[in-house]
């Protein structure tokens, strides 16, 4: 009995050491994707494993928030459950790009979606790599962003705005709202959903300064941009530098103005040309026959020349059954002709959209706050808040401002509900946001140019 039980232990430990050999042989090392074997140490008694370098007991899908290479940590916002959290980065933390190359804290950006693994009972991050199932659009300035439907289309692609969609400008967080249809913006997302949008190129604001001579003229900024100038503007432009030209009856100017981002440039065009009259004479061919003109909103009869006063007009052409045209054009020489054709469209349907469009106007959108702040719709002065305007279906800039606080403007989406909206936008922020502006006209008068077709 007792030779048999001395065999059965010896053949125990015999096992024992097999099992031994193959763990051994097995284990992996610790890094990205794979946990490490724990050391074979362990304090007498206590069954207590301590945590190597590359340990990790969690993993995670996550945005990067915020990151400090001073303090060596990231905050991370889980894309399940919507919570942040932060870990610290040590000698130990792997950090990796989309395709696996080793890079550094630096090289991996506020926004970025990242594949974390870490140990949470020490809060260490383990390792980071920018997910390679994400996607980037960077620097894209074509695009559509709809905040009422939660969707951006991009080219021919539509994606979708989650609840904790992060929004980003100049490393700080900011509203969607807060976005521009002007900015330049990075998108960044998996699948269908966008979970990161970062504002690489902003907006600032544009006010004229002495315009009284030019009211009801046009001022073209840049190549991309033509308003006609009203009393009181306040204009949201793209950070950057530009050549502001100014004209009415073929007198004006050019001027440069830099709009710097949050802050707003005023432009003093008192001292531009205001010359005598000058009249060009432009015939215009519009097909159907039947189709009205409207320049710069008053009707015109097109059956005759029309004497138009040098400078840019709005044309407004519309019939029934067609699709109404608006464009510019600029007069700068005695003759010119002009064709217009328009394209049919449903006759049932544009009634019934105008119809829908009047009906909507009886209602109002109401700016409630900040109190006491000047508003602007789209550029144009509506009142002091508390505030109102008729209702416009679809995507407009409201603009807020007072003196010696930070301007601010916002994007909003009005419905087309036959009901009354009301903003209330957070208060301003105390700071200086007005830069004067005041540079010597480049050029006192346009230089004539043919009149374009539209």
């Amino acid at each position: 009995m007792a030779e048999r039980r001395k065999r059965t232990v010896i053949r125990m430990l015999a096992l024992a050491g097999l099992l031994g050999l193959l763990t051994a042989c097995g284990a992996k090392p610790g890094g990205q994707g794979a946990q490490s074997a724990p050391p074979a140490s362990q304090e007498q008694g206590t069954g207590f494993v301590p945590a190597g370098p590359h340990s990790y007991d969690s993993k995670d899908t996550a945005v990067l928030l915020k990151k400090d290479s001073q303090e060596g940590t990231v905050t991370l916002l889980n894309l399940d459950l919507g919570r942040t959290y932060t870990l610290t980065v040590e000698g130990t933390s792997d950090l990796y790009d989309k395709y696996g190359e080793a890079v550094s804290l630096e090289q991996i950006a506020v926004g970025d979606i990242v594949d974390v693994t870490f140990l949470r009972s020490k809060k260490r991050l383990n390792t980071m790599q920018v997910s390679p199932s994400s996607w980037v659009y960077a620097d894209a300035s074509r695009y559509e962003i709809d905040l009422r439907r939660g969707e951006v289309t991009i080219g021919e692609d539509v994606y979708k705005l989650t609840d904790d969609t992060l929004y980003l400008s100049q490393g700080m967080r900011i509203e969607a709202m807060e976005l521009n249809p002007v900015d330049v913006l990075t998108f960044k997302g998996i699948g269908s959903s966008i979970l990161s949008i970062q504002v690489e190129k902003g907006h600032g604001y544009l006010r004229l300064q002495n315009e009284e001579n030019f009211i009801d003229g046009y001022m073209e900024i840049g190549q991309s941009s033509i308003r006609r100038i009203a009393e009181d503007m306040l204009l949201t432009v793209p950070e950057g530098h530009y050549q502001v030209r100014v004209s009415k009856r073929g007198g004006g100017g050019t001027k440069e103005v830099t709009i710097r981002r949050g802050e707003e440039s005023t432009l003093d065009i008192g001292d531009l040309e205001v010359p005598e009259v000058q009249y060009g004479t432009i015939v215009f061919t519009l097909e159907p026959a039947q189709a009205k003109l409207y320049i710069d909103g008053e009707k015109a009869d097109p059956s005759a020349p029309v004497n138009l006063e040098y400078g840019i007009h709005q044309l407004m052409v519309r019939a029934n059954g067609y699709q109404t045209i608006t464009t510019y054009i600029k007069v700068a020489q005695p003759s010119g002709g002009l064709d217009i054709t328009l394209d049919p469209v449903d006759k049932e349907n544009e009634n019934d959209e105008q119809e829908e469009k009047d009906k909507l106007a009886q209602y109002k959108v109401f700016v409630d706050a900040p109190a006491f702040a000047e508003v602007y719709l789209d550029g144009n002065y509506v009142g002091i808040a508390p505030t109102s305007f008729p209702k416009s279906e679809g995507s407009h800039i409201i603009t807020l401002r007072r003196s010696g606080c930070e301007t601010r403007s916002y994007t909003v989406s009005v419905d087309n509900e036959y009901k009354d909206v009301t903003f209330s936008f957070a208060e301003l922020i105390p700071g200086v946001s007005t830069q004067d502006t005041v540079t010597p006209p480049l050029s006192a008068t346009p230089t004539p140019e043919p009149v374009p077709a539209p």
